[in-house]
């Protein structure tokens, strides 16, 4: 079982940037945390993929609307994961979170991860 705590949200400006930090804890040396990403869900859409990240192998998978935008990594010494988004733009406001899965390779759809936050605030303006 992991427990994931998110942070970094808040008000930004549209051209702006934030930095999304995700903290892992409980099973994530085990296979409770094979690939980690971070979802985002705006107010009356559902939940979607952002990025996520292989941590064994460091592969990533982004969703298009992100690209070139948005970078996720990891820091697995710590079991943290972050998210870096630059050229933020008003349709990037939603709640976002951190998920954790014990699949290798998993699709951005939010069925593929077990494990939750409980999401941070990312409102653009």
């Amino acid at each position: 079982h992991v427990q994931l705590v998110e942070s970094g949200g808040g008000p930004v400006q549209a051209g702006g940037s934030l930095r999304l930090s995700c903290a892992a804890s409980g099973d994530t040396a085990n296979t409770a945390s094979r690939c980690m990403g971070w979802y985002r869900q705006a107010p009356g859409k559902p939940r979607e993929g952002v990025a996520r990240i292989a941590t064994r192998s460091g592969t990533t998978l982004y969703a298009d609307s992100v690209k070139g935008r948005f970078t996720i990594g990891q820091y697995i010494a710590n079991n943290t994961m972050y998210l870096i988004m630059n050229s933020l733009k008003p349709e990037d406001t939603a709640v976002y979170y951190c998920a954790a899965t014990s699949k290798s390779e998993p699709s951005l759809l939010p069925s593929q991860f077990q494990a939750w936050g409980r999401g941070t605030q990312v409102t653009v303006s």
